[in-house]
């Protein structure tokens, strides 16, 4: 537990809400737009179900519990902490991961430092049930922030810890070894979770959370939703000024990421889970999702989306002001899999044709246009149909260059509505009409209905086509 409170370190924010409005998201983040997630632990040994199995094995009539009693006997003979000697990594290269994020386009990388089951994927000095000590036996998060940063890219780290309070209580219903008091200090408290947790593990919470940004330097902070309990409020309003002074201290920017109402609007960046919004939003904002549909961490039987759909999310969420934070679940020895790099190598071939209507740019007077509705809010990102040659989207650099980007091939001819004659949306000239990729010039006619181009024969890239317009 917490060895001594946390202070905050001097600079000029303080931990109150009226002080940490006045942070600003950093520049690398705001021109940075993707980033890659990273969920890897023990939990990827059973490979069954999904990432939360150590909460799922201990809940009596789920899948995971007659999985596990089939596959691994009584929980109280072989338990989750059992996984951990067989969590080696022996294949794990960080420079490996990192050469894999940089070709994918990646501006910044977010490893979970620790996840809901309570393994520290970094050197703690308050728990042993860590990498370092335990399974891998290494400084995982250490040697991912080395070679992120070796490549180019920011590195942040993702802290579940928070809903550990509550994670493993299903153990605590039948005979486990949750309830063996040799093992308290990794499955506890194991709480339930209509419990708020008290001051000794909220202090704890908070010394970690600042243990991981002191060790590693950490740029960005990802919180999960459980922080939006009560009494988690001033330990939310600490660390933030905690971080912030920090990164002011280092002269790094540096940003948290929140869900739901934890922290209020525009003291950090909110974050909305495997979904988005429908239209733009003032604040910088990001969604996390992942490769997959049914898991964060490896399984066996990954459910992968198309780089289409990937793609055409991102360029969803860059036009109304947000990033896209894709997550990649590693095997237990360490490997990417192939499906995983293979969507990653597809993501990038696209940005090295179409970067510059995403790195560094900004919103428009409207987000987009066309019939594809994008439903608002947490897990609806599977829920959309999929975009047509008529759903546009726009970005922007300065007040003259505008990109709008066709989310589908419309054949022979594009329109883009919104830059119709009549000038309501764009009363400037448009002087020049480029596709991306495309060597070739454009014919091009304003019109009252829209603007429409003439597209060449074959498309230029995969996934979608951005449109560059000089005005």
């Amino acid at each position: 537990m917490a060895r001594k409170p946390i202070e905050t370190p001097n600079g000029p924010f303080e931990a109150t809400w009226e002080s940490l409005l006045e942070h600003r998201p950093p520049q690398w983040y705001v021109d940075g737009k993707f980033g890659i997630f990273i969920h890897w632990g023990p939990y990827c040994v059973p490979a069954f179900g999904n990432e939360w199995y150590p909460r799922q094995m201990y809940l009596q009539g789920t899948p995971e519990f007659e999985h596990h009693l089939k596959t691994y006997g009584p929980h109280k003979e072989f338990g989750y902490k059992d996984f951990i000697p067989r969590f080696r990594a022996q294949r794990f290269s960080a420079e490996a991961w990192a050469e894999i994020f940089a070709k994918s386009g990646a501006r910044f990388v977010v490893p979970v430092a620790e996840h809901h089951d309570g393994f520290a994927m970094y050197d703690s000095s308050f728990s042993q049930w860590c990498a370092t000590r335990m399974g891998p036996k290494r400084d995982v998060l250490g040697e991912l922030a080395e070679a992120v940063r070796a490549q180019g890219m920011v590195f942040g780290a993702s802290t579940h810890r928070a809903e550990h309070w509550w994670f493993m209580n299903g153990g605590m219903a039948f005979d486990s070894d949750v309830q063996d008091p040799r093992y308290a200090d990794f499955y506890g408290p194991a709480k339930p979770d209509s419990v708020q947790p008290n001051q000794v593990f909220l202090e704890d919470w908070l010394a970690r959370t600042c243990e991981i940004v002191d060790k590693y330097r950490t740029q960005l902070i990802w919180f999960d939703w459980w922080i939006e309990q009560p009494v988690f409020k001033p330990y939310l309003r600490r660390f933030a000024a905690y971080l912030y002074n920090r990164g002011w201290e280092w002269d790094l920017g540096v940003a948290i990421n929140y869900k739901n109402d934890a922290y209020p609007p525009g003291t950090a960046v909110w974050d909305i889970e495997r979904g988005g919004l429908s239209s733009m939003h003032p604040f910088f904002w990001q969604t996390d999702t992942a490769v997959a549909r049914n898991s964060w961490g490896y399984v066996d039987g990954m459910d992968y989306k198309t780089p289409t759909h990937i793609i055409g999310d991102l360029v969803d969420i860059v036009s109304k002001n947000g990033a896209l934070l894709l997550n990649v679940g590693p095997r237990a020895d360490g490997t990417i899999p192939q499906e995983d790099q293979r969507i990653l190598r597809s993501i990038g071939s696209w940005l090295r044709v179409n970067g510059e209507a995403i790195y560094g740019t900004r919103p428009w007077r409207v987000y987009g246009e066309g019939p594809t509705q994008v439903l608002e809010g947490h897990f609806t990102d599977t829920k959309r149909a999929g975009y047509t040659g008529q759903d546009v989207r726009f970005t922007s650099r300065g007040r003259s260059l505008l990109y709008a980007i066709l989310l589908g091939w419309p054949g022979e001819i594009a329109t883009v509505r919104s830059l119709g004659a009549d000038l309501r949306l764009c009363e400037r000239p448009v002087r020049e009409v480029r596709l991306l990729g495309c060597r070739h010039r454009l014919e091009w006619e304003r019109r009252p209905e829209g603007l429409r181009v003439r597209l060449p024969a074959k498309p230029p890239c995969d996934h979608a086509y951005a449109l560059k317009i000089t005005l």
